[in-house]
């Protein structure tokens, strides 16, 4: 799919002192991506703190999200969990009108096995009628879907057309990128890896730092993608420490911190995530004004 090859970003849900969703300021996020060339939005991925938000909320995030963009970029929506008949049932009853695919994360918790993993996407795959990008991120699933499990959903079911590759693993990335078939997108899920992964065959990023720094991140995924390398890796150098930063205490309370940082929203989090403390408040808060 063209329309997800580059820079994406997964927005964050802002929150008011008060902890209700901040409409207004989604509206200025939004905004501001499409203004600084992001290429599409995802919304309700795990970087919303959508596990924290009820049924009534995510609707609200919809709705605000779709009038912001005003059918600028595309849309991707966050369908994912470990139950998966309740997500089966939500494919089938949602109105996918305004989003062009789903990005669907691997199971949590429940741990299942290459197989089960398999099932799960499969079901989701015949319930869907929008595309499925897959979404691999060990480290909050506590599984890791390997490239063979990846490569024959994406060999069985046309409508599987992308994975969202977050194990921080380059050489898994290449494994993906050489065994896929052709058509099939292998977009990166961990920033710092980002342009390693293009410059190996990857389409691009589904990314957290560029929702701070949407113009310089995009920027470095085109060049990348253009094989501009030594232009592409001066702006992943510039934004590297930044990276670092913002996941130092745990998304989204570093990306939050930024968008303080630029008035575009407060930086609050719902429990069970805390704030970044002061000194790394204050790193991010320069490292802002600096670049």
């Amino acid at each position: 799919m063209q329309s997800l090859i580059g820079t994406g970003v997964a927005l964050v849900t802002p929150f008011k002192k008060d902890f209700s969703v901040d409409t207004e300021a989604l509206t200025r996020i939004v905004n501001f991506q499409i203004e600084n060339g992001i290429d599409y939005l995802v919304v309700l991925g795990t970087t919303a703190e959508n596990a924290t938000l009820s049924q009534e909320e995510k609707e609200l995030v919809i709705q605000t999200v779709v009038a912001a963009n005003q059918k600028r970029v595309p849309l991707v929506l966050g369908v994912g969990g470990n139950n998966t008949h309740k997500l089966v049932e939500e494919l089938k009853t949602r109105n996918f009108s305004d989003f062009v695919a789903i990005l669907s994360v691997s199971p949590y918790y429940n741990k299942p096995t290459q197989e089960g993993i398999y099932q799960h996407f499969k079901a989701i795959s015949e319930a869907s009628p929008v595309p499925v990008i897959l979404y691999n991120v060990p480290g909050r699933t506590a599984s890791n879907m390997l490239p063979s499990t990846v490569i024959r959903l994406a060999t069985d079911f046309k409508n599987i057309v992308a994975i969202k590759e977050a194990a921080g693993d380059i050489v898994q990335a290449m494994k993906l990128i050489q065994g896929k078939p052709e058509g099939f997108l292998v977009i990166s899920g961990d920033d710092m890896v980002t342009l390693p992964m293009v410059l190996a065959g990857g389409s691009g990023v589904i990314s957290v730092i560029g929702e701070g720094f949407p113009r310089q991140f995009s920027d470095m995924v085109r060049l990348g993608l253009e094989r501009k390398v030594d232009e592409a890796y001066k702006i992943h150098y510039q934004l590297a420490d930044a990276i670092d930063m913002i996941f130092e205490q745990g998304n989204p309370a570093g990306i939050k911190e930024i968008h303080k940082t630029l008035g575009l929203s407060e930086n609050t989090v719902r429990l069970p995530l805390v704030n970044v403390n002061e000194d790394l408040a204050n790193r991010i808060s320069n490292f802002v004004k600096s670049l």
